[in-house]
């Protein structure tokens, strides 16, 4: 369509008015002055923003492709032909550069690090000889590459490590041993000036000395010179244009890996190799024969599973005294450049290993701790625990490893709830997680190891003793007033009438995370801790000293981000600041009134915990014994006190909401369980629809389609679990919704999207049945009924023989799977072929492009008929 700008109008970009060669468009909705645009400038607008639509009214711009006038009226088959070996040819080239890239990435490199490896630890020279033999050797080859992504992995991590501790101490600075260049007891600031040595007041007394370390403090100043520093090197003297000129071309992630069609990425898997290999040499072997040489020397040496990872932290022991005393060395001979190198290299050692103990070793030790004192609960024995850790002796290491991170987590989760409750300054002994100010890297940095053993230490005897409390003790007193409750059941029966697999899926796909997607657990206990607080401090008088001279019923500001989970023990023994103290009045025979406040804490813990493993494994049992009366003796106990707890909570939640209706009055009482009535049955109904028949459909559809043709003989009867099939259906249902709302933008993901901001309070039951549930209903049910009629009612009449019919009732549904599949392949081929019809069509007669203008006049009689 012609423009039909007059004189007076311009375009809203470049502000100048139509010419001949330049004409003036309308492409959007937009009117009035800013209604006129030339198609150059829409088009640069258009390449600068990436955008394809107006972004004042949000009308999507259109063009009209202009073809050449010889243009045939369909394209000869030698075209298409030609176009499509064009294709096919280019799709080989890239199956062979991807295939290059994924052999490369995924086995040279994986392939070369494991193998490397294993020949430096094999304990002798020829395997080092005959590397470059064995790296293209194709034995075990598999289980090498799965090898060496660890390996890969771990060095990646390495070098990340080592890149995020400098920056950590070009930002805070080094130790301050590190950055004296003054007298002793004074630190060096950038500018030369000489700073008292700040006192230590994290330990409220003297500090041991570690060397090089002479005194111990968060350092406060800045970091030295960025000249000085070997890690920093020239940035002080960078320069980005010289940078920019330097660069050839922009190093994206595609062009790193080698998805942008260049070669370029052979020389980056030659640098990953070769730095590979050095960090395996520098990280790995040279700290592990440092600890062999050394464990030698001592007349010790290390066996069993555990013998290489005990050897190489033995060895960075070593190395970290070494450097040490080296640096002390080149302190006393005047080297000021190798003192700092030498001082940085102890640092990282010093960070690796306290990262180790600390994120590694200590929530081990909790998980063993936390093993051992309940091993009444499950009736084992330390025999059952030596003869699962012979066995698969990383898998029981990783357990416990796994046990002991919860625990620390939830322990510190605990500490930053009872500071909400609690007058500042009552555990001052604990540091608080949410102070800005602590950084755990900061503190590995700065900080002595001797002060850091009394952390562990400390933190130790305290996760110790809380286990006792909450554990041992518990169990004693469960096993002496319940004789026949324990041990909990947690042997798995095959013979149970219904499957494990079954209430594993049910536990973790629909209690577990309706339970703990609930905020009002913390709030609870929240409510709990401040009662028991109360009622301690009106007990003991303590309410000064516990919860200060006002209650403290408003919350603190809440919890800033989680912190590390090592990082956890770190914080609990850190002191807080002035800030965070608050003055009490001290009581007569205060000493005697907080023993029996400590007595009192270690009862109530003994007691809550004893109840918390009574009554939710106790409903539990009484519910599974009345639901499932043949299975109850052989259900893992897992099971029981998840459905127990889930109960618990059902009736807590029932009991608050109720309490808090009926402060308004037996009107608004009514009314609002009336309210609630409505939508609990309009929930229930919907539950029923997409947790109950979906799932059993789906599961039953994916049954017969692929578990009974895989499974089950053609001689033998299929038998179908309608329980196991609802249970593997919610799991395969809770897929495809995650395939869905990550897939491209539907009516389905629509509704989905909708259903869930909805939620249960304002849910629009007619909507979900109407544009979720009866589609999938509608499909299921289709691809169910369908070939069971057909096998059922139409093969008969032409299949006489009984095995014939049976072998097409137990192949339509497989078969119903292939023709879909074909079908959506069929279909998808289809529009490839027309994508590159076009493609061909326009790569050999487009000559052009033409803005297409809005019609307002067609838009306006359309809405006034409307109207």
């Amino acid at each position: 369509m012609e423009s039909e700008a007059s004189g007076a109008d311009f375009c809203r970009f470049c502000r100048s008015e139509a010419t001949s060669d330049r004409p003036l468009f309308h492409p959007c909705i937009c009117t009035g002055s800013i209604k006129w645009i030339h198609q150059e400038c829409l088009v640069q607008w258009m390449r600068y923003s990436r955008k394809e639509f107006c972004e004042l009214c949000g009308h999507r711009f259109s063009f009209m492709p202009i073809y050449s006038p010889d243009m045939p009226r369909r394209l000869p088959l030698r075209d298409v032909a030609s176009g499509l070996v064009t294709s096919v040819a280019s799709a080989v080239k890239d199956w062979l550069h991807y295939t290059l890239v994924a052999l490369a990435w995924l086995g040279i490199v994986p392939l070369t690090a494991c193998r490397t490896y294993r020949s430096l630890f094999s304990g002798s020279f020829e395997p080092v000889v005959s590397l470059l033999f064995d790296i293209v050797s194709a034995e075990n080859l598999a289980k090498d590459v799965f090898s060496g992504c660890f390996v890969v992995t771990c060095t990646l991590f390495s070098f990340i490590g080592l890149v995020w501790l400098r920056e950590q101490i070009m930002h805070g600075g080094g130790p301050d041993w590190l950055e004296r260049d003054a007298a002793p007891g004074q630190v060096a600031d950038d500018a030369g000036h000489a700073h008292a040595h700040p006192p230590d007041n994290n330990n409220g007394g003297g500090v041991g000395v570690e060397p090089p370390e002479e005194g111990e403090a968060v350092r406060e100043e800045p970091a030295a010179e960025a000249a000085d520093d070997p890690l920093v090197g020239d940035e002080a003297n960078w320069n980005p244009m010289e940078w920019d000129r330097a660069a050839a071309e922009e190093l994206t992630w595609a062009r790193l890996l080698g998805l942008d069609g260049s070669m370029v990425f052979l020389e980056h898997v030659f640098w990953v190799v070769s730095l590979n290999t050095l960090f395996i040499v520098v990280f790995a072997f040279c700290p592990y024969h440092m600890g062999r040489a050394g464990a030698a020397l001592m007349g010790l040496e290390a066996e069993g599973p555990f013998a290489g990872p005990l050897t190489a932290l033995a060895g960075y022991a070593l190395v970290g005294a070494v450097l040490a005393l080296l640096h002390g060395a080149a302190a006393a001979l005047r080297l000021r450049a190798a003192k700092r190198v030498l001082g940085l290299c102890y640092v990282v050692v010093k960070v690796a290993l306290l990262s180790v103990v600390e994120i590694g070793v200590l929530p081990l030790v909790c998980g063993w701790w936390l093993d051992l004192c309940s091993l009444s609960m499950f009736d084992a024995t330390l025999r059952d625990r030596e003869a699962s850790l012979q066995a698969a002796p990383w898998t029981v290491m990783f357990i416990h490893w796994l046990i002991g991170m919860v625990y620390v987590y939830y322990f510190a989760s605990f500490i930053l709830l009872l500071r909400e409750v609690l007058r500042p300054g009552v555990l001052w002994f604990l540091k608080n997680l949410n102070d800005p100010d602590f950084s755990p890297v900061q503190e590995m940095i700065h900080l002595s190891v001797w002060n850091h053993i009394h952390r562990l230490i400390a933190s130790a005897v305290i996760f110790g003793t809380a286990v006792l409390f909450m554990l041992w003790l518990p169990i004693r007193v469960i096993k002496f007033m319940l004789p026949g409750f324990l041990p909990y059941a947690v042997a798995v029966h095959t013979e149970a009438p219904v499957s494990e697999l079954s209430l594993e899926l049910l536990l973790l796909q629909v209690i577990l995370p309706a339970l703990l997607e609930q905020s009002h657990t913390r709030t609870w206990l929240k409510t709990g801790v401040r009662a028991w607080c109360s009622a301690a401090a009106a007990l003991l008088g303590l309410r000064s000293y516990l919860l200060g001279d006002a209650a403290r019923a408003e919350p603190q500001p809440p919890p800033a981000a989680p912190l590390p989970l090592g990082a956890a023990h770190q914080a609990l023994m850190r002191r807080d600041g002035p800030a965070g103290y608050e003055p009490y009045e001290r009581p007569a025979w205060f000493p005697l009134r907080l023993a029996a406040l400590l007595a009192l804490v270690g009862a109530s813990l003994v007691m809550a915990s004893a109840l918390t493993f009574v009554i939710p494994v106790g409903i539990g049992r009484k519910v599974m014994a009345i639901w499932l009366p043949k299975a109850s003796e052989g259900v893992h106990e897992l099971y029981t006190a998840a459905c127990g707890m889930y109960l618990c909570w059902a009736f807590g939640r029932g009991g608050s909401l109720l309490a808090g209706w009926a402060r308004g009055g037996r009107r608004a009482l009514l009314t609002r369980a009336a309210l609630w009535a409505r939508v609990g049955l309009r929930a229930s109904l919907a539950a029923l629809i997409l947790l109950g028949l979906v799932p059993l459909l789906f599961g039953l559809l994916l049954e017969l389609v692929l578990v009974i043709p895989l499974r089950v003989p053609l001689e033998q009867s299929p038998v179908l679990f309608v329980w196991q099939d609802w249970a593997l259906g919610v799991l395969y249902t809770k897929i495809v919704c995650a395939l869905t709302m990550m897939g491209p933008d539907w009516r389905m993901r629509r509704a989905i999207e909708k259903a869930y901001r909805d939620g249960i309070r304002d849910m629009d039951l007619k909507y979900i049945l109407k544009e979720i549930a009866a589609p999938v209903v509608c499909w299921l049910g289709l691809a169910l009924a369908v070939p069971y009629a057909a096998a059922h009612s139409i093969a008969p009449l032409f299949l006489a023989s009984p095995a014939q019919r049976n072998l097409f009732a137990r192949r339509v549904y497989p078969a119903l799977l292939l023709i879909s599949v074909f079908g959506a392949l069929s279909v998808f081929q289809i529009r490839q072929f027309k994508k590159l019809y076009e493609h061909i069509k326009n790569d050999k007669y487009l000559v052009g492009q033409r803005l297409v203008n809005y019609d307002h006049r067609r838009h306006k009689q359309q809405a006034t008929i409307a109207h």
